[in-house]
């Protein structure tokens, strides 16, 4: 529970330091990202609970990744993450879930994600800013990349990539429980550095 509570302490300082950074009033911020005053408000305060498609539409609107948002404390020049020590951001009701692992350090720093799909389970993602490119690995199991209302199946092995500034969908597929590692990679000078 205190490793939850921190994590919202440091979402709540880094929204606010960019939100000052880049001049938005709590109003303006809030008709941008399509979210709430009062939510807005609330996890300022470290009160809030947002889910992960606000944490994409709150990063978007400040023009910076998710993990800036999340990120705690500078650590040293190694990191070593255990899934299981990471909190999903996105839980399905069949059980999917998508954790964000780390992210990169550097002027086009990289999201590294672990998703978990159950067969027919979907996300759903709206666009992301322009020159956001993801990637997807699936380790086991299979998927249906859905990019522009065009599937594409994606087995173990297999590596799709696309430009993640059109609307796409993860869906599980087949028999068995996919497994894949995701990357976002971010356009140099969008994700600005957040204080810690």
């Amino acid at each position: 529970m205190a490793e939850t509570e921190e994590a919202l302490r440091a979402l709540a300082r880094n929204v606010r330091a960019a939100r000052k950074r880049a001049g938005l009033s709590l109003d303006e911020f809030g008709r941008r990202a399509k979210v709430s005053k009062g939510a807005l408000v609330a996890l300022e305060k470290a009160q809030g609970n947002p889910n992960f498609a606000t944490l994409v539409r709150l990063a978007d609107t400040l023009g910076v990744s998710v993990s800036a948002l999340m990120k705690g404390p500078a650590e040293g020049r190694v990191r070593v993450v255990s899934a299981d020590t990471v909190m999903p951001l996105w839980a399905g009701e069949k059980g999917s879930e998508a954790r964000l692992m780390l992210t990169t350090s550097g002027p086009a720093p990289v999201e590294v994600w672990r998703w978990k799909l159950e067969p027919g389970e979907e996300y759903p993602s709206h666009p992301h800013q322009a020159g956001v490119v993801e990637t997807l690995s699936v380790t086991a199991g299979q998927m249906i990349l859905i990019t522009d209302g065009t599937e594409h199946p994606v087995e173990t092995g297999q590596t799709a990539t696309f430009d993640g500034d059109v609307p796409h969908t993860y869906r599980g597929a087949g028999t068995d429980t996919c497994h894949l590692i995701m990357t976002v990679h971010i356009p140099p000078g969008s994700a600005q550095a957040l204080p810690a």
